[in-house]
């Protein structure tokens, strides 16, 4: 009988698991917290927005921007007066795991709607947003905060307003003391009305913006402040496809949109979000490969990578990608209209303020520090937001010494005792105090400023401190100048208008400017439908403000980002904060783009 040698077959090994997808970037400001009713930064915001969801969302690759139901189960039914809106919640949506939650599935309710816009009148959440939903007059809900106040008691939660109720268990109903056609913009963005779970607020209370738990693809799962936020997956997260419809004459968009068809989001298990407040560091970083993505290229380094505002050819050797996109947004400077010094509306008081902003030499500005990221503004409402008019000009975009030296001398705002610097029409020293921030954009800036003040015989002191130190101090009143920059969350110039107006003081409104005639205007157009009417009264309003310079906008930002060949699907609009879920990465592509 012939033998065979037999060797026992190996038992099979399981199969490794996949590399986790890891989307890398930074963020060069640091956040302040996770609470939709307590923030108002954009950074903290762009985080929330991935971890609440509004009922509402933009769709991410269509141009013009348009809305879709994110958890509703169809658009909103609006009255035919703008009055009275009516949301239906999608069955079937949970929660992420909380302790609060007691080890049960929670399912999101149109009470949690209710209850996340009633935190906003909490007297005890000091919400930045507030004026939003103030402005558009729920009915009861501004009264139901002003009893807490008075009484010095609890904000009752359970107490129902004729402005806001929950039908049952998926309908919740908003009703206005005024038509607001566009009211339903609010509902596109999780950092403002995203719905939080109350017993999850209970449990945490005051470390709320520590705790984070919403029904978003994403949950908080690591945070060391001012230095990294992690987010995961959200296991929880229901099922959502990739579902996108571009511009037909958009080849790049339609080509994402056909790769990414019915891919289900989110398509990443991980983002990482470093805190690096220094560009150098922060573009080392992603030239290195440790940051997937380069948001807004640092204006120090655009001549080295886009000459000319085209990708430069060793960066396009490395597979790297550029997207350049206008910023609906304003960077400007703002006076404290309650400051003795810089405030006021008295005629040598305005005379001031005009002065100082004719001094500023913006395409200088961009020239020099933006790398000639940014366009000169002419008025305080941005691109790709209803309102705005390229052909505008005013004095807004005007730069002139002379000009500034005859304001400041016809008002009395001269060298009294011979020093060489401008003094007070009392006599008193004329010294301004600018806020600003530690970062070498910022400092280059304050540069240019003691440049300008200078060239007027004004002298200039600069406040330095940290972005969320400067902005507690901000809403508190506290500074007399601050140079800062204003996003749009919709495609709405009101959003800008907005800063001007007397009952936002303290809020948007950080500059506390207040003229009857301003606010008049304001509140005319805000219940205007698009329109000639609505435009006219728009355009009076923001002359208004150029005529007072409560804010000297300076610019309207063009981002330009960067993206390595191992990010997917890359792409930025402007009024979704949260594109994370939209894009994928390839693990693979990265380790032998890096040699790993």
């Amino acid at each position: 009988m012939a033998s065979a040698l037999c060797v026992a077959a190996a038992p099979a090994q399981p199969a490794a698991a996949p590399a986790p997808k890891v989307l890398r970037y930074a963020f060069p400001v640091a956040e302040t917290s996770f609470d939709p009713a307590q923030i108002t930064d954009l950074y903290s915001r762009t985080i929330a927005a991935g971890i609440f969801d509004a009922p509402l969302e933009f769709e991410f690759l269509a141009g013009p921007a348009r809305m879709r139901p994110n958890t509703l189960a169809a658009m909103p039914e609006v009255s035919d007066d703008f009055r009275t809106f009516t949301f239906r919640v999608r069955p079937g949506i949970h929660f992420a795991d909380d302790p609060a939650f007691g080890g049960r599935l929670r399912e999101l309710t149109a009470h949690d709607y209710v209850y996340s816009l009633k935190r906003h009148y909490d007297p005890r959440w000091k919400s930045g947003n507030l004026y939003l939903l103030e402005n558009d007059k729920i009915l009861g809900l501004s009264e139901l905060r002003r009893e807490a106040i008075e009484k010095k008691q609890a904000f009752d939660y359970d107490r129902e307003v004729e402005g806001l109720r929950a039908l049952d268990r998926y309908t919740f109903q908003i009703r206005l003391a005024e038509p607001k056609p566009r009211f339903l913009y609010h509902f596109t963005d999780g950092s403002f009305t995203g719905a939080l779970a109350r017993e999850v607020v209970e449990r945490y209370g005051d470390r709320i913006g520590e705790h984070p738990v919403g029904t978003g693809p994403f949950r908080l799962a690591q945070w060391r402040r001012s230095s990294l936020i992690v987010l995961e997956r959200n296991p929880n997260y229901r099922e959502v496809r990739y579902d996108e419809h571009p511009p037909p004459d958009d080849a790049r968009l339609v080509a994402i949109a056909a790769q990414l068809k019915g891919r289900r989001l989110p398509m990443v298990d991980r983002v990482e979000i470093a805190i690096i407040e220094e560009a150098q560091p922060r573009w080392l970083s992603f030239l290195g490969g440790e940051q997937d993505i380069q948001e807004l290229v640092p204006p120090e380094f655009a001549d080295v990578a886009l000459p000319n505002n085209r990708l430069a050819p060793h960066l396009a050797q490395r597979g790297i990608t550029m997207l350049r996109y206008p910023r609906a947004d304003v960077a400007l400077t703002y006076f404290a209209m309650e400051h003795p010094l810089v405030g006021g509306y008295a005629p040598h008081q305005v005379a001031l303020r005009r002065a100082i902003a004719l001094a500023v030499d913006v395409e200088r500005e961009i020239r020099v520090v933006r790398r000639g990221q940014a366009i000169p503004a002419q008025s305080v409402i941005a691109p790709q937001t209803w309102g705005y008019d390229p052909d505008f000009r005013s004095e807004m975009g005007e730069h002139s010494v002379a000009r500034a030296k005859a304001l400041l001398d016809l008002y009395g705002w001269v060298d009294r005792d011979g020093d060489g610097w401008r003094d007070q029409p009392d006599g008193r020293p004329l010294v301004l105090e600018y806020a600003t921030s530690p970062d070498q954009t910022a400092r280059a800036l304050a540069e240019l400023w003691r440049k300008h003040m200078h060239a007027i015989g004004v002298r200039i002191e600069f406040k330095v401190a940290k972005w969320p130190e400067q902005l507690k101090a901000s809403r508190a009143g506290q500074l007399m100048m601050w140079g800062v920059g204003w996003s749009a969350g919709a495609p709405d110039g009101d959003t800008f208008l907005a800063l001007g107006y007397g009952p936002n003081r303290g809020q948007a409104n950080h500059a506390r400017f207040d003229l009857p005639a301003f606010n008049a205007l304001y509140e005319r157009q805000r219940a205007l439908p698009d329109g000639p009417e609505r435009l006219a009264l728009m355009t009076e309003a923001k002359k208004l403000l150029v005529a007072y310079m409560p804010y000297k906008i300076h610019v309207h930002r063009i981002g330009t980002d960067l993206a390595h060949p191992w990010v997917i699907g890359y792409h930025r609009h402007p009024f979704v904060r949260d594109f994370w879920k939209y894009v994928d990465v390839d693990p693979a592509e990265r380790a032998r783009r890096r040699g790993r």
